[in-house]
Parts: C-alpha cells; structure tokens; sequence
C-alpha cells in the first residue's frame, strides 16, 4: 500500500480528531462489550457514522496526495483545497458558498456600497448563469440587461457551469474597463453581445420623490445605514411637502434583492408600533432560534403605505413586505416575490477565504415561511398596463439544490385570495404621464383614500 507523505498524514491526522469518537465513549463501549450489555442505539448510529467519516477522509487525503505526487504538472495545493472546498459546499443549497480571498473581499465591499463593476445580481441556475436583477442606474440597467436574462459568456469565456463567484469576479474591476457579455433571452433566436463599460457603483440605498404630498422610497438593497438613509429621506420629503406629514408613502422594494437582515429588521420596526414581532428564524434541531420585534421609539406617523415588488424582491425585502402585511400596516402590491427565506451567516477564515453558510429558515410575524413560496400581494400588478409577467422570471424554486418549501399544516387558515386591482381607481393629475405602471396604481390608490388612515386587515394565516 502507498504511504501516505508526512504532511497529508498530519492533516489527515487533526481532521479525524475532529471526527473520531472520544476516548469517553470508547471506554465506554469497551465496557459495554465486556459486560456483555448492549451498546444503546444513539451511541451505535454514531460510531458507524464516525467510521464512514474516517474512511471519507483518509481517501481524501489519498487522493490529494496521488494529485500532488503524479499528477502531469505540479498541482497547486491550495486551489486544490479551494476546489475541494467548493466542491463540497455544492452539494448543499445554491446560498451556502466558499468564497476565496478575493471574492470574500469584495462580498465586504457590496456591504458597504461601492464597487466597480456592471451592477448586476446574479443565480445560477442548473448549469446556467442567469440575471435575478439588474440594479437600478447602473451600466447592466443603462444597457438594457433584464431580469431572466441568460448569461451564456463573459468575455468570450462560456459559462456553462461556472460557479456565481466567479462570474461576479470576472464582471468586476477598474471603472472604464470593457466587459463583453453574451446575453439569451426569452424571444431571442440567438444569443447576442453587449459591451458594457465599468464604472464605479455607488449604490444610494434609498432615493425618493413627492407627488402631491404622497412620497415614493426607492430602496435598492440592504446596506450599512439603508434604515438612516430612510429616515433622512421621509425627513427631506416632508420639509418638501412644507413641514407637513405625508398623506401617504409607496415604498418601493422591486428589484431589490436584499441584503443585511438587521437593516430590514430595522426598516420594518420604523413603520410598526412597540413589541410586535417583526421576523423569527429556526435552524436545525431547534438551533439558531430568534425572534426580532419592534421597538416604541422613532415610528412613523400612521399614514397609508403601499409596498410595490415583484420577482427581483427577495430576502431582506420579503422579510419587511411580510412583516407590514401580517400586521396590517401595509398593502401588497405589484407580482410574486423571489421566495428566498434561508438565513446565512458569513465566516471569515483564517486565510482571508470566508464562507457563507446557511443556518436556518425565517418566517413572518404570523409563521409563514417564505421559503419558495414569497410574498404573494394583496393586488397583483402588472409591470406594464395590461401587461403579464414574463415567464422566464427566475424565482428560488428555479435554482439548483434549493431548499423546498415545508409542507402546508392542515390547521393554517389559508391566506386571502389575490386579488387583481384595485376597485375605484380614479386618474389622477399628477400620474397622467408616469410610464411607470405598478407607480401610477399605488400613487393613484392612495391619493383615492383621502386624508383619512386606511389599514388592510390583519392576515390571519399561520405556517
């Protein structure tokens, strides 16, 4: 047999520690053998699950050291154990990813809201590379890159299964640089290139405008200070609308794919009163449980919102479009959201590399998972007067290895039906030439309920 080199045995070594049972439980077992008891089940399981573990390993190693010793050419070591890494985690779902050094780098980045690179957020799906959104004013938007759109090459380079981090990597770079993508879609008879220029993205989290004393936020992600960026936005809008409050807010969260959970955590506590549950997570065996709930302090006065998504809306935004319409504080409105609903924790390791793992599952206020399913509105909306959606949106349940939804309790009360717009829809002035559909709908609707509160029913749906 093929020894193994001294620095694979030592590896191999320190990982079956981890793995192998303790010297507790092997006395234990010597004893139980001895008296002629039987080895309890639990204990049993879990030393044939330590044996499988050890053989798994030591053929790793072997395998590494046959690559390294007789491979054709000298085999770098670490992309080896990067790759093996990555490997590993694809077995898993599509949100648990290792990132090396460089990509963990630039996922800090993203937090913080500045990168170069297109602006464009990113799936795969199967083997291929699809566009969940493009972010708004960036180069992707300006070119005309949509949501669905297949990426089928990035610089020449095919993506056919080709990992998310590196086709984030090759998109990034200097500002003024030139990246050619290859882009299918949907009423295409064959791919087509667009050359698109980096530049410096610069996301404002939070943007907004006043029509007639009703404001518009758009929130583009979950970023570092979005819930103050917010805060300062609702503060500029009323000194626009004369030091008054608004007669009513669009809260828009299409597209947004996202981000820092304690900044949605944080959006949705700003427009809820004190000590009402806002979002709970649950891992596995009950690990990694919470709850957030809102607290009394900074709340906003009780005028109307709507919150406008669609396919783009995922995580972060889910989490506050489900919480505002479990408690009735807002109306839905606009299609289907993504359905993401796992929670990741991001782990630096020591190498600079960082993994993102998923850890446990979020629900709503009222219990509903959103995990494949999203956020149904309470009015659906179409992108454009008369319009449909799209077919080939991609959502969650279309990614490789995603997590299915859990199956549906025979004692939840099922969820309101959809419905399509809403009655008594009145044209108004200041939307007569809005191009922007689903905007003109809920501007219009909340122009039409007057300067009175009105409040959707609370939902009384449970998971």
């Amino acid at each position: 047999m093929t020894r193994l080199p001294q620095p694979w045995r030592a590896a191999l070594a320190a990982l079956l520690l981890l793995s192998a049972p303790s010297a507790a439980d092997e006395k234990s077992k010597a004893g139980a053998r001895t008296s002629g008891a039987a080895v309890p089940p639990g204990r049993a399981e879990r030393a044939e699950r330590d044996d499988a573990t050890y053989r798994q390993l030591e053929l790793f190693a072997r395998v590494l050291s046959y690559v390294e010793n007789n491979y054709v050419e000298p085999a770098d070591r670490e992309q080896l154990i990067h790759g093996a890494i990555q490997g590993m985690l694809e077995t898993l779902d599509p949100h648990t990813v290792y990132m090396p050094p460089e990509v963990f780098r630039e996922m800090k980045i993203d937090t913080s809201g500045e990168w170069g690179g297109l602006g464009i957020e990113i799936a795969r799906k199967g083997e291929r590379i699809v566009v969940v959104a493009p972010i708004d004013d960036t180069p992707a938007a300006r070119a005309g890159i949509k949501a669905g759109d297949e990426l089928v090459g990035i610089d020449g380079e095919p993506t056919q299964g080709m990992d998310v981090g590196r086709a984030m990597q090759k998109m990034r770079g200097p500002a003024g640089g030139r990246v050619l993508l290859t882009i299918m879609r949907q009423g295409f008879s064959a791919p087509r290139e667009i050359a698109i220029i980096r530049d410096h993205i610069r996301i404002v989290s939070v943007e907004g405008a006043l029509h007639g004393g009703i404001g518009h936020v758009k929130v583009k992600n979950f970023q570092d200070r979005t819930d103050l960026y917010l805060r300062k936005e609702l503060d500029r809008l009323r000194a626009l609308n004369g030091g008054k409050e608004l007669r009513g807010l669009v809260l828009d969260l299409r597209n947004n794919p996202g981000g820092l959970l304690d900044q949605a955590v944080a959006m949705s506590d700003r427009f809820l009163p004190g000590n009402l549950p806002i979002v709970s997570t649950r891992g596995r065996d009950g690990r990694n449980a919470t709850e957030e709930r809102s607290k009394d302090r900074d709340t906003e006065k009780d005028y109307p919102v709507v919150v406008l998504v669609n396919a783009g809306s995922a995580s972060a935004s889910e989490i506050v479009a489900g919480a505002l319409q479990d408690h009735g504080r807002a109306v839905i409105m606009g299609t289907q959201t993504f359905g993401k609903g796992s929670v990741q924790t991001v782990i630096e390791l020591e190498d600079g590399s960082g993994l993102k793992l998923t850890i446990a599952r979020y629900y709503t206020p009222k219990g509903r998972s959103i995990q494949e399913r999203g956020i149904t509105p309470d009015y659906v909306v179409p992108d454009e007067q008369g319009g449909k959606t799209p077919r080939e949106v991609v959502r969650e349940k279309d990614l490789q290895r995603h997590f299915r939804a859990e199956p549906v309790a025979t004692t939840e009360t099922p969820s309101p039906a959809t419905r399509g717009l809403p009655e008594g829809l009145k044209d108004w002035d200041v939307t007569a030439g809005m191009k922007d559909y689903p905007l003109k709908v809920a501007l219009d609707y909340l122009n039409g309920l007057g300067p009175a509160p009105a409040r959707v029913p609370a939902r009384t749906s449970g998971r």
